[in-house]
């Protein structure tokens, strides 16, 4: 089963640039990049897929050294003429298994232009390192995340919600059903294969083997790169322990209740979050874009997937339970949802989100999110319950040079004008948990219209 992905317009827009270089896909193992590439393909008369996991198809890469000499040679073998380059996809998927295919990029940019050429792997960080010398300049990225809500609702044939939800200001006639299908979204997460199951066989217990073999797979995937014993312990632990840690801003020093020092878990942090596996999410303390991250302040943690956190937690079946998420797990489930689905919306940059900090002496702050937008930086809090509980966001108000509040929460879109404490007027836009995605066109709507 293919999925409708919204990178897949980037896709097209590839193709048919009078400047295309070779695609770099992006992104973690299982998120799909493979199956992308392959419906993708039904756009050519001819397609050429090799997996350089496979001794075969990676030894068109040891056997030669001139990029003409391995793209005649696999056209030989694909029984197909050089004349039909320009009607050619060719996939090299699974590219961090060979470091030397990845430096020939270049070459295939410059030598064959007309050769249309994607390429896909996870891990790519750790071999880059490997690369003589990286093609910078001669190759485009794109970044494939798991699905996110909208993604979710045209797998599961919502196509009308989907329609609901890319309307802005959402119908108020739209909100239950929206919650009710974000509700199982929440659950299970956007991992491909997860959604095809749960699909199939609408239970949770159908579910369990995918997630484990998905951490599993991840798990070994990461100690690959690992360069001693302690620190595949060190990765081990985390992996095991940092679903706990959701809640909660980290400090390495001892994680997980361990006697692991903060340099061995940074490092090993660093490289779960290469792996984007695990994402290091920092704060700023900035009032106005270009946001910098602060990097001497301890972080957030941002997991791939919400249902894999759900999972390695045990929650999904308490969740089912549950009329309204807000509460799950400590307040901590929503948040981490809501910002996976903005990082979701980044498919030509991996940039990770910021939150906001403000530490004094008996008046620190936090606010979850800010968003740059046009010269101005908004802040997002994601919560239910009375805008007079939101101190934080009210001391970022108070401190900013404009007047608008994001909050993202259970209730119905609605805007609204109203106080800090302090006494400054500004707008707060209510935006339900389900518009994560659609956070872009919300902000504009906002700040245009009121």
């Amino acid at each position: 089963m293919g999925f409708n992905r919204q990178i897949f317009n980037k896709l097209l827009e590839w193709k048919l640039s009078s400047n295309r270089k070779p695609l770099l896909l992006r992104g973690a193992r299982q998120v799909g990049k493979t199956t992308l590439v392959k419906s993708f393909a039904a756009r050519y008369p001819h397609f050429i897929s090799l997996n350089l996991e496979k001794p075969s198809d990676k030894s068109f890469f040891e056997d030669f050294n001139q990029v003409q000499d391995i793209v005649e040679s696999i056209f030989l073998a694909q029984n197909l003429s050089i004349g039909a380059l320009p009607n050619t996809l060719l996939f090299l998927d699974e590219i961090q298994e060979s470091p030397k295919a990845i430096h020939l990029l270049r070459y295939f940019y410059e030598e064959f232009p007309d050769l249309h050429v994607i390429a896909a792997g996870s891990l790519l960080e750790f071999v880059i390192k490997q690369v003589s010398s990286f093609p910078v300049g001669r190759v485009q990225f794109l970044y494939l995340h798991p699905l996110n809500f909208q993604e979710y609702l045209e797998a599961t044939g919502q196509e009308a919600m989907v329609e609901q939800l890319k309307t802005s200001p959402v119908k108020p006639i739209a909100h239950k059903l929206l919650m009710e299908l974000f509700h199982r979204y929440a659950i299970i997460g956007g991992m491909p294969e997860v959604v095809k199951i749960d699909i199939e066989k609408k239970s949770l217990s159908d579910l369990i083997a995918v997630y484990e073999s998905i951490w599993g797979t991840y798990k070994n995937d990461v100690e690959k790169y690992a360069s001693n014993d302690s620190e595949v312990r060190v990765i081990k632990h985390i992996m095991n322990t940092a679903p706990l840690s959701l809640d909660k801003r980290v400090k390495f020093q001892g994680f997980g209740n361990s006697n692991y020092k903060s340099r061995e878990v940074g490092e090993c942090f660093r490289m779960l979050d290469d792996a984007k596996i695990i994402r290091l999410i920092y704060p700023t303390t900035d009032l106005i874009p270009p946001v910098q991250s602060d990097v001497k302040k301890s972080p957030r943690l941002q997991f791939l997937d919400t249902g894999l956190v759900n999972y390695s937690l045990g929650i999904q079946g308490q969740l089912l339970k549950m009329e309204e998420l807000s509460a799950a797990f400590k307040g901590a489930l929503i948040p981490h949802l809501v910002t996976q689905e903005i990082i979701s919306i980044q498919d030509l940059t991996d940039q990770k989100p910021n939150f906001w900090t403000r530490e004094k002496n008996q008046s620190s702050a936090e606010v979850d999110l800010v968003y740059p937008y046009e010269g101005k930086l908004i802040p997002i809090e994601i919560k239910s319950g009375a805008t007079g509980s939101l101190r934080s966001l009210h001391q970022f108000v108070d401190a900013a040079n404009h007047s608008y509040a994001i909050r993202i929460y259970a209730g119905k879109l609605d805007v609204e004008e109203t106080k800090t404490p302090a006494g400054k007027s500004y707008k707060l836009l209510n935006l339900p948990y389900y518009l994560g995605t659609q956070i872009e066109q919300y902000v504009a709507w906002f700040l245009k219209n009121h």
